[in-house]
């Protein structure tokens, strides 16, 4: 008798969310954007909200004074930060988009001698950790001439092994070997194959590479704070240079700080974080 009747019901109520789903969800974007609203909150008081219990929910009236205070700290070239940040995470991202995706194409569609072995080292350099390039790389940086500059946090990065893999298996599944037949029949090249046949066909799980790749790089710490000075700082030296303070540390500034940082994060996913999710479920419905 439950069999029947589990029959009976519909196919589309099986994906209906429950109220306790919903709950859940709610629950979920509470805690995640905690964090982010009460940076704002503490950068909009001063030092003593700080150590308040209950924390304070709702936002002061020294929001303005705290960033004038934030951007004439000489020690840490807020500004200057910031701007090194987007230069960096923006050439970074543009770079490791348009390798990926072109070597991704050739790992996938082109034949050539030695494609697996090239593929399996790039999944290798996947599986060791960053930090145990870190002293070799240094090494060279100096040899360069590098250290205080830009080049050293961007160059190193111009490749992600992750992002060709990425990339090698989107389009392995998501475009045909007839379509890029088709398109040499037609005279095309390879390079106009992948400029106008594979790019396109691509771009969701470009912009989701795109996506991660800019915030990486934009959380990026450990080897900025190596190779760079408070000269050439990114914005995550400068939050770090804020947090070091000389005999007391001035936690408003460092959360008018990182509220400032969050903001461009923001932004990238505003703009682009719609259309990105729609391009995934339009090619998951066409699959």
């Amino acid at each position: 008798m439950s069999v029947s009747r589990r029959r009976r019901i519909p196919a589309g109520r099986l994906w209906e969310a429950s109220p306790l789903t919903y709950v859940g969800l709610v629950l979920a974007c509470v805690l995640s954007a905690f964090p982010i609203v009460w940076s704002f909150i503490i950068a909009s008081r001063d030092n003593s909200a700080v150590y308040e219990i209950p924390p304070p929910l709702v936002p002061g009236g020294h929001f303005g004074e705290n960033v004038r205070r934030l951007l004439d700290n000489e020690q840490a070239n807020f500004m200057i930060g910031l701007a090194n940040s987007l230069i960096v995470s923006t050439i970074v991202t543009i770079s490791v988009v348009f390798f990926s995706t072109l070597a991704g194409f050739a790992f996938a569609k082109l034949r050539f001698r030695g494609a697996n072995i090239l593929l399996l080292v790039i999944i290798v350099t996947m599986m060791v950790p960053t930090q145990l390039g870190i002293i070799p790389l240094y090494m060279l940086m100096i040899k360069l001439g590098w250290l205080g500059s830009l080049q050293a946090v961007i160059v190193p990065f111009l490749v992600k092994g992750f992002g060709v893999f990425l990339m090698r298996q989107y389009t392995a599944s998501a475009i045909s070997d007839e379509l890029i037949e088709a398109a040499r029949v037609d005279g095309c090249s390879t390079w106009r194959i992948y400029w106008q046949v594979v790019l396109p066909l691509v771009r969701p799980a470009a912009g989701v590479l795109a996506l991660l790749t800019f915030m990486e790089t934009w959380n990026e710490f450990l080897w900025p704070y190596l190779v760079l000075t408070n000269k050439t700082p990114t914005v995550q030296y400068s939050l770090s240079v804020l947090a070091a303070g000389n005999y007391s540390t001035d936690y408003v500034q460092i959360f008018t700080g990182t509220a400032l940082a969050v903001v461009p994060l923001l932004l990238v996913f505003l703009v682009f974080g719609r259309q990105i999710i729609a391009g995934i479920m339009e090619g998951a419905v066409k699959g």
